[in-house]
């Protein structure tokens, strides 16, 4: 599995209209994922203090879209990219993803 934070809000849009498509698609071209030993250090890097956030569990064998493992820019590790949209079929499991008091913990 491969993991994409977004809130829950996104996830409700993204339902209403059959596909998932982060703002960094049109932005950067490709929607950010991580492996599951880097969930909480985007989240704690990227989403503090941000409310009602849900954990996108992504099946990497369902994507028809591009799926490039890329160089992190603030990370000197690899971070899987999506290049396209996520298809809906390939979510299978969406978690809430509350901030703990010393931040986000994933196991």
């Amino acid at each position: 599995m491969i993991f994409h934070i977004t809130t829950r809000a996104e996830w409700e849009a993204a339902l209403r209209a059959g596909e998932y498509t982060a703002p960094s698609l049109e932005t950067e071209g490709f929607i950010h994922l991580s492996q599951r030993h880097q969930v909480a250090g985007v989240a704690n890097a990227v989403y503090r203090g941000v409310p009602d956030l849900v954990l996108l569990s992504v099946d990497p064998e369902r994507l028809a879209a591009p799926l490039r493992y890329e160089q992190g820019v603030h990370a000197d590790e690899r971070f899987p990219h999506l290049y396209g949209p996520l298809e809906l079929s390939a979510v299978v499991d969406v978690l809430r993803f509350p901030e703990g008091p010393d931040g986000f913990a994933f196991d």
